[in-house]
């Protein structure tokens, strides 16, 4: 059994955990998301899998 797992929807996961849990922390949990995701977008790594 092969498990891959992808860097984008586990960030997607621990985003929305954090918001659940620290709700006053929305905007600063939505910048931190954005940022990982513009940084890995703009170096080729969305794809990357562990």
């Amino acid at each position: 059994m092969t498990f891959s797992l992808s860097i984008g929807p586990l960030v997607s996961l621990i985003a929305g955990i954090l918001i659940l849990v620290m709700p006053r922390l929305l905007s600063t949990i939505v910048a931190l998301y954005l940022i990982i995701m513009g940084i890995l977008g703009l170096l080729g790594m969305h794809n990357l899998r562990f």
